[in-house]
C-alpha cells in the first residue's frame, strides 16, 4: 500500500497550517505522506457549478498522475473536505457511469495520460482511525489532553452525501480521536450543519450568521477549542469571530484548530511545525501544571 498526499489549493495557502500539522503528524507515526506530483486543482466549486465533466477532467488528471507514481495498491490523502468530496465524487463516477469513463478517458489521451481505476480516495481521519488505528495513536501520546473540552466539527462535505468512513449525521470518529488523545469531546448537535461556506464572501448576512450559531452554541456547551477538517470551515469559524462579536452584540471568542495541530500537541511536537502560531484567536494547551490544579487551560 502506497500513500500519496494531495494538498489541494488551499492546504497551499489559508490552509496552510494544516498541511503542516497532517505532515507533521503522520511522520510522526511512522506514515510520512509522499505530495503528489504536478497536481492541479480538484475541479471543486465553480468548475463543478459549470461544468461537471471538466471538474471530473481535472480530477482524473490527479488521479493518472496518482496511478502512474504509486503501486498496485494507491490511496490518496485528501485532507480538504471541498477537495475530498469532489474527487470522491469523480472517482464515483468514472466508475459507475462508462459513458463519462469514456469521454474523460478521452481527454486525458490527448495530454498523454490514462487512468485505469487504481487508486483510493481516502481522507485522513479514515487512514488514521482504520489503517493506523486509535490505539496506535494513544501510544504516541506523550501529552494528553487531559481536561481539555473539544467539539468537533465535520461540516456538511466530509461525511455527505457519501458515507464512506463515518455516519452522516452522528459522526463519531474525530471524537474517538479526541478521547485516544485524552481529551474530551464535547456532545453538541451541529457537528454536521453547514457553517456558511462562500456566503461569507457573498452574502455575509447569512453566512456569518450560520457560523455565529455554530460558534455560540459550542460556547455554551462549554468547549475550550473547536477542531475540525476543513480549510474553509476553519478560516470561516475563525476569522469572523471580532465581526460576529459586533454584529451580534455578544462577544464570540473560540480558538479553531484542525484535529491535526491537536494531534501533534498530544504527540509533544512543537507549535511551529504544527502552524499553530498562525492561529488569529490562540490556542496554547497547557497540560502538565494544570493536571496538577484541576483543569486545562487555553489561552
Amino acid at each position: 500500500m502506497k500513500y500519496l498526499y494531495y494538498p489541494g489549493c488551499s492546504l497551499k495557502s489559508t490552509g496552510k497550517s494544516y498541511e503542516e500539522s497532517i505532515l507533521a503528524v503522520f511522520s510522526a507515526l511512522g506514515r510520512p505522506l509522499e505530495e503528489l506530483d504536478d497536481w492541479n486543482c480538484c475541479g471543486a466549486t465553480a468548475y463543478m457549478s459549470i461544468s461537471e465533466m471538466k471538474a471530473f477532467a481535472l480530477s482524473a488528471r490527479n488521479f493518472a498522475i496518482a496511478e502512474r507514481q504509486g503501486d498496485s495498491d494507491t490511496h490518496l490523502v485528501v485532507p480538504c473536505a471541498a477537495c475530498y468530496l469532489g474527487l470522491n465524487k469523480a472517482h464515483r463516477y468514472l466508475d459507475e457511469h462508462p459513458d463519462i469513463r469514456k469521454t474523460i478517458q478521452s481527454a486525458l489521451a490527448a495530454a498523454g495520460l490514462s487512468y485505469e481505476n487504481g487508486i483510493k480516495v481516502r481522507h485522513p481521519l479514515d487512514v488514521l482511525a482504520n489503517d493506523v488505528g486509535l490505539e496506535a495513536i494513544k501510544g504516541a501520546v506523550t501529552r494528553p489532553l487531559a481536561g481539555l473540552k473539544v467539539a468537533c466539527y465535520y461540516g456538511c462535505q466530509l461525511v455527505r452525501p457519501y458515507a464512506d468512513f463515518d455516519d452522516a449525521h452522528e459522526s463519531m470518529v474525530m471524537d474517538r480521536l479526541i478521547t485516544a488523545l485524552g481529551g474530551t469531546p464535547v456532545a453538541w448537535p451541529l457537528k454536521t450543519r453547514c457553517c456558511g461556506g462562500s456566503l461569507t464572501g457573498t452574502v455575509p448576512e447569512v453566512g456569518l450568521r450560520l457560523s455565529y450559531v455554530l460558534l455560540r452554541e459550542a460556547q455554551k456547551r462549554g468547549c475550550d477549542v473547536i477542531a475540525t477538517a476543513c480549510p474553509l470551515c476553519q478560516f470561516n469559524l475563525e476569522c469572523y469571530q471580532p465581526k460576529m462579536s459586533r454584529m451580534y452584540e455578544s462577544r464570540v471568542n473560540v480558538p479553531v484548530v484542525y484535529f491535526s495541530q491537536l494531534m501533534g500537541t498530544a504527540f509533544g511536537l512543537d507549535r511551529r511545525p504544527l502552524g499553530l502560531q498562525r492561529l488569529f484567536v490562540p490556542f496554547a494547551y497547557r497540560e502538565p501544571a494544570a493536571a496538577v490544579e484541576g483543569g486545562a487551560h487555553v489561552g
